[in-house]
């Protein structure tokens, strides 16, 4: 008789920062507060819909005297505590499907359900909570064309990769301080409205804790709606950070999955793993491929985000691959290769 594998070894820090949420939720609840969840935008096609959130304790929100949210400062987005392995029951229609959380109170999972395509509302409930609203993007059957873009130094210039900058953007600027990379959100915009339908997914190696604020910041400067595939900060199992290139593609190779008959432009910047990421999946899914567009950094901020990738091989015969330095640039070069009109 086979035996079992061993049970994978949980890092130490893991199993430090598990017990830290658990002693912060426990002294919450104490206080009377309770879990909500903060949904995410998904996706989904035809006959399913993969759900995303997370469930948090979380400090009351602040406003100003006009019923705005007041400015956001990075680090108030990682103060929440997240609830480990919450059941969460997710209605859609007339059906709920009960889904579970993650050590770090995530929800990621896929659940059955029939829905036209385009945004669709469900909702979310916890601890018998009232339902928060969530949306997904359902991609048709007959989609052939879709959107994968990166964040960071791509529509939002953060210089990501240098620890310090990173620090001070992900902590403590202020969220209406961050800038948007010069006309992509024009280019995101266009590529859209040329093919109907086309599913816009947003996947960085941002942590979820700023993905309020990314969606704040994507509708405060006109970028088209789209679904986040974002990461969980800190520690896994076996090490001490999440890898991000295996984040990527990691999602990558499961949309190709998920969506074989869809061909997606990919973009990124080559101020990190990008060119790497997408080269590495154009080889393993050339059907999958529309296009590589590289935002190049402009000189001070490959200073700041310590200097550039290096320049990945790829063949062109597979799908046109272009690079610029803003998102006007990169327009023309997909207007050439016929990938806009």
């Amino acid at each position: 008789m086979a035996s079992s594998p061993p049970t994978p070894r949980i890092h130490w820090f893991a199993r430090l920062e598990h017990r830290l949420h658990v002693w912060r939720e426990k002294r919450a609840r104490r206080r009377g507060r309770t879990a909500t969840i903060l949904p995410f935008p998904g996706y989904g096609g035809p006959g399913w819909v993969r759900v995303v959130g997370r469930v948090l304790i979380v400090p009351p929100a602040r406003s100003t005297k006009d019923g705005e949210l007041a400015s956001v400062r990075g680090w108030r987005s990682f103060v929440g505590i997240p609830v480990s392995f919450a059941k969460v029951t997710v209605r859609i229609g007339d059906t709920d499907h009960d889904v579970v959380a993650d050590r770090g109170g995530v929800i990621d999972s896929v659940v059955h359900a029939d829905l036209d395509p385009g945004w669709q509302n469900f909702t979310f409930s916890v601890e018998g909570g009232d339902p928060v609203e969530a949306t997904a993007f359902i991609v048709a059957a007959s989609t052939h064309f879709g959107v994968v873009s990166d964040v960071d130094d791509t529509v939002m210039v953060t210089a990501l990769p240098r620890p310090f900058i990173a620090a001070w953007n992900s902590f403590v600027v202020d969220e209406h301080a961050r800038l948007p990379v010069p006309g992509m959100a024009v280019l995101l915009d266009q590529v859209l409205r040329e093919h109907p339908g086309a599913p816009m997914v947003y996947l960085s190696t941002g942590a979820w804790n700023v993905a309020p604020t990314l969606r704040r910041f994507l509708g405060r400067h006109l970028f088209p709606s789209g679904s986040m595939l974002l990461t969980d900060w800190g520690p896994t199992h076996d090490r001490w950070f999440r890898s991000g290139r295996e984040h990527k593609l990691t999602n990558l190779r499961r949309l190709a999955t998920e969506f074989p008959h869809v061909k997606w432009l990919l973009i990124g910047d080559d101020g990190q793993h990008d060119e790497a990421i997408y080269s590495e999946f154009m080889e393993e899914h050339p059907t999958s491929v529309a296009g590589v567009a590289i935002r190049r950094l402009l000189p001070a901020e490959a200073v700041l985000a310590g200097g550039r990738a290096g320049r990945e091989p790829h063949s062109e015969d597979v799908a046109p691959w272009v690079s610029a330095e803003d998102g006007a640039g990169l327009r023309d070069l997909l207007g050439e290769a016929g990938i806009l009109r």
